[in-house]
């Protein structure tokens, strides 16, 4: 009996490969529900095999299973969600048949949030590294609704070296928030987005000139 390509996506993706450059119809192959190899790759980390199986057999990435959804609603972490969104260009709007993306689901159902997190990240537009927090080190949450933030613009350099810095206080709390073991979970960014929420709000500055928000 031949052997099950799925079997192999999860537990030995070597071989898989060594059966795909045998045979690479296998590749784009789906069971009956749906399922593909990227599929399978997605939902168990392999995320070599991921890269190869679009980069080198041209598995569209965005193939759907039964349920009108993509790789990205079984992913199980950030690491797995950044290759199939950030490296092989996977949207992230894509609905299921449910109506709802994969940051969506996989919020409702509770698990994996720290993908969630990195998806909604996305969604914000924060640029995201591998391990789902923003590029500055620190995974802002998205600024409240109606309100929006204001960069200040200085005449000269005089008074650029003028312009206040964020309360020092504020800067701490954030520093240590982000030492937490648990900033990555949900109530660690529950947690951020208070301390960001109350910076815009201009509590956490000691200058409206920095950030000046105003209502829409």
């Amino acid at each position: 009996m031949p052997p099950n390509p799925y079997l192999l996506a999860a537990d030995s993706p070597q071989q898989l490969l060594a059966l795909l450059r045998q045979d690479p119809s296998l590749a784009a192959g789906q069971d009956e529900h749906g399922y593909s190899l990227v599929h399978a790759a997605a939902s168990y980390n392999h995320v070599g095999l991921l890269r190869d199986l679009v980069g080198e057999f041209h598995v569209p990435v965005d193939l759907r299973d039964e349920d009108g959804e993509t790789a990205l609603f079984v992913v199980e972490t950030v690491e797995a969600a950044r290759v199939l969104v950030d490296e092989l260009g996977l949207d992230t709007t894509i609905r299921n048949g449910e109506g709802q993306t994969a940051r969506e689901k996989i919020e409702g159902e509770g698990d994996y949030l720290e993908v969630a997190e990195y998806l909604q990240g996305l969604e914000a537009g924060f640029p995201a590294g591998g391990d789902g927090a923003a590029s500055n080190g620190v995974g802002l949450p998205p600024v409240p609704e109606g309100l929006t933030v204001r960069m200040g613009t200085m005449d000269d350099a005089e008074e650029q070296q003028q312009q206040q810095q964020p309360d020092p206080e504020l800067r701490r709390r954030i520093e240590e928030l982000a030492a937490r073991e648990d900033f990555q979970t949900a109530a660690g960014q529950a947690e951020l987005r208070r301390l960001v929420e109350e910076a815009i709000g201009g509590q956490g500055f000691s200058d409206e000139r920095s950030v000046r928000p105003r209502q829409d």
